[in-house]
């Protein structure tokens, strides 16, 4: 009997190709090539599943190209790269990788607060451009982070990972705002309080998205929300390019509206806003907040482990939808 045959879309850790081939036929990427959506299409088309990354958006057009598709694991807890509905309709599996990179991320994105509000990108490039010749009161005078109020929009795994470290290590008083209010149990675990949007938004001094991309969230931060925050405020993006206009975010930036911006998701990434590269006040980098070597090979394998118990148990570990029966 045949193997499946698997597409791996990204080039990834030699050890995780090294278990799918001991179950799939494979074609890889070892070169790390982006394919257009009408390379990817014509690789899918006489492929059973796929291992994919952010980068390729799977849609109508791609599913209509590859009449073997069954499953496809992505790399990311993220996958806004997936037209659910689409792929549910055409009997398509999809599955992502949640859990895995919880603490992770919001390790990150608490490093992320505290190097906009504390100002050490700005303040590290005006040392290496020999700025620094002498002390001064105000140098680079940023923002309290312990005891300040911490904003959450967005409170699943990894916003509640950020509350306990701002509440539990850097004695924060926080507050969130989600579709639907946390049990009390994990609210007292969090330290957290609920409030509605705009009480998250005027009083928070550092506001951290983490909420998952979708239609609704577009743009869920604009020049409206911005304009209801403090003007010391800080905002952190963790999420996913699009929830923050980012356009109107560098307007603010430039207009000092608000003190500041951490971003590790962009709009149209890899492309960055250009005004977001024309202000001081903003630290940028390039969407990385999962990215240590553990919890990245632990999201390969969990893609992997989808791959491998879907055709040989039948059911993925991690799915994201109840695929049509076709």
């Amino acid at each position: 009997m045949s193997k499946p045959r698997i597409l791996v879309t990204r080039n990834v850790f030699p050890e995780v190709i090294d278990r799918l081939a001991q179950h799939f036929e494979l074609e890889t990427n070892p070169q790390d090539d982006l394919w257009s959506q009408e390379e990817l299409a014509r690789r899918l088309a006489d492929k059973d599943g796929a291992f994919t990354t952010g980068s390729h958006r799977i849609d109508p057009a791609v599913l209509a190209a590859s009449p073997r598709l069954k499953i496809v694991a992505n790399m990311a807890v993220g996958y806004n790269n997936f037209d659910v509905e689409a792929m549910t309709a055409a009997g398509v599996q999809a599955t992502n990788t949640p859990d895995v990179l919880t603490e992770t991320t919001a390790d990150f994105g608490f490093a992320l607060l505290m190097a906009t509000a504390r100002r050490i990108t700005e303040s590290e490039h005006y040392l290496r451009a020999g700025q620094w010749t002498r002390w001064s009161y105000d140098m680079f005078a940023g923002g309290e982070v312990h005891g300040s109020t911490l904003g959450i929009l967005g409170m699943g795994r990894i916003g509640q990972g950020i509350a306990r470290r701002g509440a539990h290590g850097f004695g924060m008083n926080v507050i969130y705002h989600n579709r639907s209010r946390l049990s009390p149990e994990l609210e007292a675990e969090c330290k957290a309080r609920y409030v509605g949007k705009d009480e998250l938004l005027a009083q928070a001094d550092h506001l951290v998205l983490v909420l998952p991309y979708s239609a609704a969230s577009h743009h869920a931060i604009g020049a409206a929300e911005i304009a209801r925050m403090k003007p010391t405020a800080t905002l952190i993006n963790i999420a996913r390019g699009g929830i923050v206009d980012d356009a109107a975010l560098a307007t603010a930036l430039k207009e000092k509206r608000i003190a500041a911006a951490g971003l590790d998701v962009f709009e149209g990434e890899p492309s960055v806003h250009p005004g977001l590269l024309e202000v001081p006040n903003v630290v940028l980098t390039p969407h990385i907040a999962s990215a240590t070597v553990p919890t990245r090979l632990a999201m390969a394998n969990l893609a992997a482990d989808n791959l491998i118990a879907f055709f040989e148990k039948g059911a993925p570990l991690t799915p994201v939808n109840t695929p049509a029966k076709v």
